[in-house]
């Protein structure tokens, strides 16, 4: 019989299919936040001590919320909010300050900011968005565990259906 004639069930073409990795998977999340920690020192010594600090904070913040996804999974908007920081908006962030001639750096521009403040400036304002993930996950967390509570109360202290 040829085998181009043989008929594909369902089934064996998802036993083929490569592997994937789901974008809320922890380790997969712990890896590109190390990629990014790399990234971030391998160009210490041509940011402002400062920027490294802030900018590893950051890092920080966003390990927080991945430390999270090994006890439950994370609603979506958090992985959004993680991989646009880790994989577009920070390294962006970094890229094109890295990009600047290193004169430009410290000169203020027309707005006023030098690229030192305004790489400074543009890291606190992701600071803060991870930071309020940050506590829009403990917040859900915190809930998830008063419902738990409520769920445990109603099962082992008795119900309104109790005679």
């Amino acid at each position: 019989m040829m085998r181009w004639l043989k008929r594909v069930r369902p089934d064996d073409e998802v036993a083929h299919a490569a592997p994937t990795t789901r974008r809320d998977d922890p380790a997969a999340l712990h890896e590109s936040l190390a990629d990014l920690v790399t990234m971030i020192n391998s160009h210490a010594g041509h940011m402002p001590t400062r920027a490294v600090v802030e900018a590893r904070r950051l890092t920080d913040t966003l390990g927080e919320i991945v430390d999270t996804a090994s006890s439950r999974p994370l609603d979506t908007y958090a992985v959004i909010s993680l991989h646009s920081t880790m994989d577009d908006y920070l390294p962006t962030t970094l890229q094109r300050y890295l990009a600047l001639d290193p004169a430009q750096r410290t000169q203020s521009s027309g707005q006023g900011l030098s690229g030192n403040d305004a790489l400074l400036q543009q890291i606190e304002v992701l600071q803060q968005s991870v930071s309020a993930s940050l506590e829009a996950v403990r917040q859900h967390d915190a809930q998830a565990l008063m419902i738990q509570g409520s769920f445990l109360e109603t099962r082992f202290t008795g119900s309104d259906l109790d005679l």
